[in-house]
C-alpha cells in the first residue's frame, strides 16, 4: 500500500531509448536535484510555466550516479535522497518526467555543444530550458550560462535562468542541507526542504540491551542515504517493511552515535517505536525526522540512563503530538 501523504512517483526514465515520443518539446532542467529544497522548488515553477507556454510536458534530467563521482573517485558523501524518492517528490511539484542518465565515460566526453545537440536537441527534442545562474556543461565543464544563451539562440529554443533562493546568509542548496544535517540541525534543514528529512534501513540485531532496559531498539542498517550527526531525534516511522504503509505513523526516538554509558564508541543508528511491541528483524523501517532532542552523553549510572530515556520518549511524544497538529 503506498504511502497517502506520498505522491505518485513520477515515470523514472534511465535510458534515453525509453524515452517517450509525448515528452518532446517540453521544458527541461538539467541538474542533481538532490534533496528537493526551496531553491528547487522555485526553479520548478519557472519550468512548469515553460512548459505551459510550449505546450509541453515538464522533465528533469538528473545524473546516476552524479558525475563528478567518476571524475573524482574520492570518497563522496552520502545522497539526501534515493532516486525513487527524488522522483516521487519531483512528481508533487509537478515534474511530468524524470530522466536519471545512467552516466559514464562517454557522455562526460560530450563537449558543451555535443552536449546540447546530440541529447538535448536529438535525443529529447527540447522546447526549452530552465537552469541556475551556475549551471555548467559539457566535458570538463566548459559550458556556462552565456554558452547555453548562445546555443539556445542558435536553435530557437526558450531559455530561463532561475536567480538562486536565500536563507539569511545562505543560499539553498543541497551541500548546505548536508551541512545543517551533519550538525544536527534538522530543524533548520526541514524547513528548506519540501518534506521532513527521511531515512530508511533494515533491523538488524543488535547488543540487545535496549530490551533489557524496558526500551527496546531497533538497530538500523543499509541506510542509503546521509545519516545527521550524532544525537537522540524524535521522529516518526512512516513504513514497516517494504509495502506495510502505517495507517497512522508511530512515534520513535531515534539514537544516532556511539553508547558511551557502556563503553561502545562504535556509530550506531538505534530506533525506539514508542508503544510498538511487534518483531522488526529484518523489516525495512522509514523514518522521518522531526526534531534534535539531544546531544549523545555518558551517564554515571544505569538508573541515570533511564530517568534521560524516560524523559526523552516524553519529549519525543509531545514532539510528534505537536506535528500531527501543525
Amino acid at each position: 500500500m503506498r504511502d497517502p501523504r506520498s505522491p505518485e512517483p513520477s515515470p523514472l526514465i534511465r535510458s534515453l531509448s525509453a524515452f517517450p515520443e509525448q515528452a518532446r518539446g517540453g521544458a527541461l532542467a538539467i541538474g542533481n536535484f538532490d534533496g528537493l529544497h526551496r531553491g528547487h522548488r522555485h526553479l520548478l515553477s519557472e519550468l512548469r510555466a515553460m512548459a505551459n507556454r510550449l505546450g509541453g510536458p515538464s522533465i528533469v534530467f538528473t545524473f546516476d550516479p552524479p558525475p563528478l563521482r567518476l571524475l573524482r573517485p574520492e570518497p563522496w558523501p552520502m545522497p539526501l535522497t534515493t532516486m525513487e524518492r527524488r522522483s516521487q517528490l519531483l512528481r508533487s511539484l509537478g515534474v511530468d518526467f524524470t530522466i536519471a542518465y545512467p552516466t559514464d565515460r562517454a557522455l562526460l566526453a560530450l563537449t558543451a555543444v555535443e552536449f546540447f545537440e546530440r541529447i538535448l536537441i536529438g535525443e529529447l527534442g527540447i522546447g526549452g530550458l530552465v537552469e541556475g545562474p551556475n549551471f555548467r556543461f559539457g566535458r570538463d565543464r566548459m559550458g556556462d550560462v552565456e554558452a547555453l544563451q548562445a546555443l539556445c539562440g542558435q536553435h530557437a529554443r526558450e531559455l530561463t535562468i532561475v536567480e538562486p533562493q536565500q536563507d539569511h546568509d545562505k543560499w539553498y542548496s543541497s551541500s548546505v542541507i548536508r551541512e545543517w544535517l551533519e550538525q544536527g540541525e534538522v530543524e533548520r534543514a526541514n524547513r528548506a526542504l519540501m518534506e521532513p528529512y527521511r531515512i530508511s534501513g533494515i533491523v538488524r540485531h543488535g547488543a540487545a540491551r535496549g530490551r533489557t532496559l524496558g526500551y527496546p531498539t531497533a538497530n538500523l542498517e543499509g541506510i542509503p542515504v546521509l545519516v545527521p550527526g550524532h544525537g537522540v531525534y524524535a521522529g516518526r516511522v512512516l513504513s514497516l517493511g517494504d509495502s506495510n504503509t502505517l495507517a497512522e505513523a508511530i512515534p520513535v526516538a531515534l539514537n544516532i552515535g556511539p553508547n558511551p554509558t557502556f563503553g561502545e564508541g562504535a556509530t550506531k543508528v538505534e530506533a525506539h517505536l514508542i508503544g510498538y511491541s511487534g518483531d522488526l528483524y529484518g523489516q525495512l523501517l522509514e523514518i522521518e525526522l522531526l526534531e534534535r532532542v539531544r546531544a549523545v552523553q555518558k551517564f554515571a549510572s544505569k538508573e541515570e540512563l533511564l530517568e534521560r530515556l524516560k524523559q526523552d520518549v516524553a519529549q519525543v511524544e509531545s514532539i510528534c503530538r505537536a506535528a500531527e497538529r501543525s
